[in-house]
This record gives C-alpha cells, sequence and structure tokens, in this order.
C-alpha cells in the first residue's frame, strides 16, 4: 500500500471575512503546494476525516465517529451541496476491518455531512464529486467527549483496513487548530436551541441565512478583539504540529479534553481529525512530515494549518 496524509484547517469565513492579502497570499501559497503534493500522489482514494456543526448529527443519537457508505452535503456557507462520491465498496471493506480490530465504529449508510468536508475537498480537488471518498465523522464539538487515545486507535484501525484495498490512500484531515466560535451548547441552552440541538430540525433558508450571518459578525468582532471567546493559541496549535511531525503520536493519549479545551477552545477538538489521520498514516509505516504552515488568523477564528506528510523511503 501507498499513503500519504494532509491536515487541512477550514473555516465558513473564508471569502467572507478575509485577513489582510499578504496573510491570503501566504496561505495560498501553502495550500497551493498541498494540492501539489497530492496530485502528484494522484490518490485512488481519500479518507476524509471530518467534524460537524450540528448540521448532520444531533443529540439525539451523537456518536463519536461514524463512518460512511454515503454521505451528502447541506450546502452551509456556500459550500458544495449534494451527494459525495463515496466509494461504498471501500467504506464497507474499512468498516469491516475496523470493527474486525475492536474499535467499536458506528455506520452512516445516509451520512449528512456540511462544509467541514466539503472545504477541504473543493480545495484539494476542485469539487466534491472528483475522487472516490470514504467520510469519517470526528465528533469536534458535543460533549461529553471521548478519551484522545480512542481516535489514535480508530485512526490506527483504518489504516490497517484501508492497507488491506492494496491502493494509493490519501489520509486527510479536517478541521482546528485553536478554534472557539460560536458554536451552541446543550448544556443551560433555552428550550427552542435545546430541541434543535437534539432532534437536528432542518433550518429554513432564512434561518440558515440568519444563523451565518451571526458567524460572520463573530469573526469580525473576534478580529477587532471585541469578544469573550478563547484568543487563537499558537503556542498549543505548534505543540499540536509538533507531536504531528514527531511520529510520537501516543503522547496525544495524556491529552485531557479539559485541556485541550483550554488550550485551544471549545472546538479545539476539531484536531481529533489530524490525529485521526496521522495515526492511519503511521500504521503503515514511519512517516515524515514533508511541508508544515501555520497563522493565526483571527479574521477566521482559527489557527490555520496546512501540512502534508509520507512514508519514509
Amino acid at each position: 500500500m501507498n499513503a500519504v496524509a494532509v491536515g487541512l484547517s477550514h473555516s465558513p469565513l473564508i471569502g467572507k471575512n478575509d485577513p489582510a492579502p499578504d496573510v491570503i497570499a501566504a496561505v495560498d501559497a501553502a495550500v497551493d503546494e498541498a494540492r501539489a503534493f497530492v496530485r502528484a500522489f494522484d490518490p485512488e482514494l481519500v479518507v476524509l476525516y471530518a467534524p460537524d456543526h450540528y448540521n448532520g448529527f444531533f443529540y439525539k443519537e451523537m456518536p463519536p465517529f461514524c463512518l460512511a457508505t454515503e454521505a451528502n452535503a447541506v450546502g452551509d456557507f456556500g459550500s458544495a451541496a449534494g451527494p459525495l462520491s463515496v466509494d461504498t465498496e471501500a467504506a464497507r471493506a474499512v468498516a469491516r476491518g475496523v470493527l474486525d480490530r475492536g474499535v467499536d465504529l458506528t455506520i452512516s449508510a445516509r451520512m449528512t455531512v456540511d462544509h467541514g468536508f466539503v472545504q477541504p475537498l473543493e480545495v484539494l480537488f476542485g469539487g466534491i464529486d472528483r475522487v472516490p471518498v470514504v467520510p469519517v465523522f470526528v465528533n469536534g464539538v458535543a460533549t461529553p467527549l471521548g478519551p484522545v487515545s480512542r481516535i489514535r486507535a480508530l485512526g490506527t484501525a483504518i489504516g490497517e483496513a484501508a492497507a488491506e484495498l492494496d491502493r494509493r490512500v490519501l489520509f486527510l484531515g479536517s478541521g482546528g487548530l485553536s478554534h472557539d466560535p460560536p458554536v451552541p451548547v446543550l448544556d443551560g441552552a433555552p428550550p427552542r436551541v435545546a430541541d434543535a440541538l437534539i432532534e437536528g430540525h432542518p433550518p429554513t433558508p432564512e434561518q440558515r441565512a440568519r444563523g451565518e450571518q451571526r458567524v460572520i459578525q463573530a469573526g469580525r468582532e473576534y478580529a477587532a478583539g471585541s469578544t469573550t471567546m478563547i484568543p487563537i493559541n499558537p503556542t498549543w496549535d505548534n505543540l499540536v504540529l509538533d507531536t504531528l511531525a514527531s511520529g510520537r503520536l501516543e503522547d496525544v493519549d495524556g491529552w485531557s479534553v479539559e485541556w485541550m479545551g483550554a488550550e485551544g477552545g471549545g472546538s479545539a477538538h476539531e484536531v481529533r481529525t489530524w490525529i485521526a489521520a496521522f495515526a492511519s498514516l503511521a500504521a503503515t509505516g514511519k512517516y515524515r512530515m514533508t511541508s508544515r504552515f501555520y497563522r493565526a488568523i483571527p479574521e477566521w477564528i482559527a489557527g490555520f494549518a496546512v501540512a502534508t506528510a509520507e512514508a519514509e523511503r
């Protein structure tokens, strides 16, 4: 098996609340490098780890992670809507392999996904239907959250199972890094909000537009410094990247849920997608990080990073 990994931050505010042109240019250069890396590898399958932002998964049933054999995007924040090009046979084979390895994996035969899944496919491939994909939801916002060691175990099991397919596989993690956007929480929520978080009532176009405008406004306030949201933490972000670069992924087993939230904000747990992707690559052998970009971008409410890695030769 030939495998590589890419970690890529996402933000619904890209193109809607952008930083200075020099920052955009630096991000574009890093993304271009990752795009060239992927193009040269020419993956036959992408295993995509991404979170959800209460568009597909709700408290009525909230798994810690879930693999899809079919998936459709809702089209939030101007991202593409419609079916992802899911390789159902490969997804089923990987799911069986993960379960055989003792990881309790939830399966969805009709997963709903949002910009967390769509953005990396659009950025790296130009669309959601350009490459066969196995989508894997990783919960990064809905408490209670399980230990990070289980995410590493998931990534390891998926990497081992994917190796049995004997294909060129890209393990792609979408999210993070330090990140404290205005995501609703169930504890203490008013009844109407709590009901939406539990039942997942589809918003009307007007409700979705209002919600998206609130996030855009929050980004403007965050960049201006007039907010109570947790600041971006470059020190923590680079610790995450250093850990992934070192290959010592067992170190994440000691990261507590509380510590990650305090250091990186309420949605810092999106880095679980990166941990899963790099654990999948590590399951195929030793690897080296081939590129690494990081910038704190308050306008996007994110410590924004792009990284690529390949097996050691």
